[in-house]
């Protein structure tokens, strides 16, 4: 064999033989390294020196050793009320622990268990709550933040929730204050008085996004009190909306919801404050349909708006209202309000602006 042929052919045995040897010892290098293992941590809480600098210099941070003796150690004879991400509880703090005399508050405990959504639910309430004040806005007084503990501590209302006030039976817990119409129209008022601030005066405006008759709380002097701000977001005054999960309760969510929408709109809150008034002056939950000869189930708001539409207003009240001739004016106006806000297509409702003006004009 020509020498020259011999080397080539030696040459190119040697480089085959090393490439065959350096890909065994890669092989072996990777069955021999540990597998990876890929660990999903929840974000930890920011420490709360980070939480207040966002908090308002007039919110009392309350230690959790003055919320637990003020609650009983948050006993179940002290709750109140519930929510999505936690329980509502009537506290009796200290002196000590508001800088004042001893007040009887209402504390919101968000569920440790429900981490994202829970904190998402604090930092939202301090954006909106802790930097406003309106008659008609439930006043938030404090805070407390203890590991995985996020506590909210809110001015009480006397008489609670309306939907309590509307919707209990004889035998229900707690006293229920009767609501004649003058009382339901002043509530009305209050409610879209505290909407319309939160709308066009608040800077950022703030969009409520779950307005319904268990989140109006009523004080001693049954003046109305927007509260649960879990689900508000902030809105750039330039913006009419912001980008966001479809949030809401049954019954009160507008219907471009169920079209899929995924932007929080002023109109959305108009159209639950339309719902809301509906149901203050039919006494029927919005969730509930309505019985019509003829025609079987009808949703309590498509009832509501036919029978407007019909020139019927006295049928959609609540049969235990008792209204005066010289009301009635006044009672079809307000369900005339209710309508518009009720519109289908957003931009026919009105301005939570104009629908004060609109009630202050009936």
């Amino acid at each position: 064999m020509d020498p020259p042929l011999q080397a080539l052919i030696a040459a190119a045995s040697s480089f085959a033989f090393v490439t065959l040897l350096f890909s065994l010892l890669l092989l072996l290098c990777r069955l021999r390294r540990p597998p990876k293992t890929l660990t999903l941590q929840t974000p930890p809480f920011p420490p709360i020196a980070d939480e207040r600098a966002i908090f308002h210099p007039s919110l009392l941070p309350i230690s959790m050793s003055n919320l637990v003796s003020a609650t009983s150690n948050f006993s179940p004879d002290a709750i109140i009320g519930d929510g999505a991400f936690g329980f509502v509880y009537r506290a009796v703090l200290p002196a000590a622990a508001t800088t004042s005399v001893t007040s009887v508050v209402a504390v919101k405990r968000l569920d440790p268990d429900a981490a994202y959504h829970g904190h998402r639910e604090f930092l939202a309430e301090v954006e909106t709550l802790g930097q406003i004040h309106h008659p008609n806005l439930v006043r938030i007084l404090g805070y407390c933040s203890s590991g995985r503990d996020r506590l909210l501590i809110y001015e009480y209302a006397d008489h609670g929730s309306l939907d309590h006030h509307l919707h209990s039976s004889p035998g229900d817990e707690g006293s229920v204050v009767d609501l004649p119409w003058a009382a339901r129209a002043r509530i009305v008022r209050g409610v879209a008085s505290g909407l319309a601030f939160l709308h066009d005066e608040c800077k950022p405006c703030i969009i409520h996004r779950d307005i319904k008759a268990s989140n109006i709380l009523l004080d001693a002097n049954l003046e109305a009190r927007v509260a649960d701000f879990g689900l508000a977001r902030l809105v750039e005054p330039t913006r009419s909306h912001v980008s966001t999960q479809v949030a809401g309760t049954m019954g009160y969510m507008p219907p471009e919801y169920r079209d899929g929408g995924m932007v929080a709109t002023f109109k959305a809150d108009v159209y639950s404050f339309g719902v809301l008034l509906f149901e203050v002056a039919s006494g029927r939950r919005p969730d509930l349909p309505v019985r019509v000869d003829g025609r079987g189930d009808v949703g309590m708001v498509r009832w509501a708006r036919e029978l407007v539409e019909g020139d019927r207003h006295v049928e959609v009240l609540d049969p235990g209202l008792v209204v005066e001739e010289e009301v009635l004016e006044t009672v079809r106006g307000y369900l005339r309000v209710a309508h518009v806000c009720t519109s289908e297509v957003p931009r026919d409702r009105p301005s939570m602006m104009e629908v004060v003006r609109l009630l202050s004009e009936v």
